[in-house]
């Protein structure tokens, strides 16, 4: 008598269980990506939201002298902390490291939205600056563990979209909590986000944590940072405090080139060194830390005054101000998702930077070209063309310093990349801020005579009115003159912003296209996700 056949476990093929296993995986990424995209989100969203609040800020504190000081601030500690924080990463795991810049921004953030004074708020800024570095550092290397160069181009355009999302919303949430509430609220929004992220990243990345012991560069980080604060001091003090023949413009000079030899000196006799000079011998690595320099530079250094020109020449609200720039975001989100699908389908990268470089080049030369009558549709086409130049050269930079960089130094290659952007970006700032308060001191007297300019200093404290309350509320005829001085000193400094377009430009035909690698150096980088997914039982077929 026949009996019934017992139901039998028959494994998947080779291919579906592979199927099945990439599946699986892709979703955990998909997971652990979606935590470092929110912790890089809030330090994007704080370089755009500040934006719009700086002219009410500086004129309800009294400084508009020290106005390019709130960014450049930042923008320095930022700076000076990314190797570390890369080098950090690299030597004992990324997740602690991550978490402490998320607690960090959050102090920053509190601190600077409790500001009584200018110089306060320059202090706690500086501190934000510090747990900001960490977050773009760490988000960008753990995504260098899990991703391979040839693959991280599916991934760019989400990470790119949080820049983009992040420089949407920056500069209306901040119109919007300028007028509406205070411009300390721009700095309040990020408490909650913050929270949130650290328990997201507390809950799903699980990265391996090293057990060895290291030595960590401290001196090197200390010459590095003195070195790159004097350079911008020199920058933001050269023609406005001080002349640029006087002995503190030339001493910082002198001061700054000593360091900077004293730091690569150091570095070769160290045992792990903040910027490994392996790194300095690969040609991918140095012409790509040059471009990515002068893009920060042109960046930072335009964008950052944009809404100074549309709020006090234009007359444009806080809020409004934030519109009017999202030519310039959605530009950058359109090059970000074009260069980065490309990249990964085709695994070529060149075109990117030289294209992109040369677009910027012309955006800017463009709103060099901008006057007082100048419209909003002509104006935003400019805008939009210097975002999408850049948007295809800023991601593709990162994608070929992690592609030539070798594992142990993957968390140093991303923070140097970063550092050098992020460098340039203070220059741009400082340089900028320079050209303008020079170029607005000798255009201001050509529009208003002296009688009126002593008032005024008079009235703000040996300054010149800056809330765009303020310049509304003035005589029509001395606004025009305030508007038109405003004007051509803004528009010139994008003029000067060309030629380090045009360098960049052609430096990017150095660039060695090198295969991009199709592995990563950790499958899915998660501890007790380290077996392979099950595999689903499939009955047998019943014997006839």
């Amino acid at each position: 008598m026949a009996t019934e056949a017992e139901p039998l476990s028959v494994q998947l093929s080779p291919s579906e269980a592979d199927a099945a296993r990439s599946k699986t995986e892709h979703r955990r990424l998909l997971v652990v990506l979606g935590a470092l995209m929110l912790g890089m989100f809030l330090s994007a969203l704080d370089q755009t939201i500040v934006a719009t609040a700086l002219p009410t800020i500086a004129g309800d504190l009294h400084g508009l002298n020290h106005l390019s000081w709130v960014v450049t601030a930042y923008l320095l500690t930022s700076t000076i902390t990314t190797p570390l924080w890369g080098k950090l990463g690299d030597l004992y795991g990324r997740k602690l490291f991550f978490q402490a810049a998320i607690v960090i921004f959050l102090g920053g953030s509190m601190l600077s939205g409790l500001s009584q004074n200018m110089l306060e708020l320059i202090a706690f800024r500086a501190l934000q600056g510090v747990g900001a570095g960490g977050l773009m550092v760490g988000a960008q290397a753990v995504m260098g563990d899990l991703v391979s160069p040839r693959e991280r181009g599916r991934y760019m355009g989400m990470f790119g979209a949080v820049f983009g999302v992040a420089s949407i919303l920056g500069p209306l949430l901040g119109g919007f909590f300028t007028e509406s509430l205070s411009w300390r609220w721009v700095f309040y929004v990020n408490i909650p986000l913050g929270v949130v992220a650290l328990l997201v990243v507390a809950s799903v990345l699980h990265l391996p944590k090293h057990k060895t012991q290291h030595r960590i560069d401290y001196g090197g980080t200390a010459l590095l940072g003195a070195a790159v604060t004097g350079i911008i001091l020199l920058t933001t003090w050269g023609g406005t405090t001080y002349p640029w023949s006087s002995f503190p413009v030339w001493g910082l000079g002198l001061l700054s080139v000593a360091l900077i030899v004293a730091f690569v000196l150091l570095e070769r006799r160290v045992a792990e060194p903040l910027m490994p000079p392996a790194l300095f011998r690969l040609k991918a690595f140095n012409v790509s830390s040059i471009v990515g320099f002068l893009v920060g530079l042109v960046m930072f250094g335009a964008t950052i005054y944009l809404p100074l020109y549309l709020q006090t020449v234009h007359g444009a609200s806080p809020t409004s101000s934030g519109l009017q720039m999202l030519p310039v975001v959605t530009g950058m989100l359109i090059a970000f998702n074009i260069s980065g699908q490309v990249t990964s389908k085709r695994g070529r990268y060149k075109v990117f930077p030289i294209v992109g470089c040369a677009i910027a080049a012309v955006g800017l030369f463009l709103l060099s070209t901008m006057q007082v009558n100048t419209s909003l549709a002509v104006s935003s086409v400019y805008m939009f063309l210097v975002g999408f130049g850049i948007g295809f050269v800023m991601q593709i930079i990162v994608v070929i310093v992690m592609n030539v960089a070798p594992q142990e130094h993957l968390g140093t290659a991303t923070s140097s990349a970063t550092f050098f952007r992020s460098i340039g970006g203070s220059f741009g700032v400082a340089i900028f801020g320079a050209i303008f308060n020079n170029r607005l001191f000798t255009e201001l007297p050509k529009y208003l005579p002296a009688p009126v300019l002593q008032a005024m200093r008079k009235a703000s404290g040996n300054s010149i009115a800056s809330n765009p309350k303020q310049l509304a509320a003035l005589p029509a005829p001395i606004h025009h003159g305030f508007v038109e001085a405003f004007g051509h000193s803004l528009t010139f400094m994008f003029l000067v912003g060309v030629p380090f377009a045009v360098v960049a430009f052609l430096l990017t035909w150095l660039i060695p296209e090198a295969p991009l690698r199709d592995t990563a150096f950790i499958s899915v980088g998660l501890e007790e996700m380290a077996e392979p997914p099950p595999v689903p039982d499939k009955p047998a077929p019943q014997p006839a």
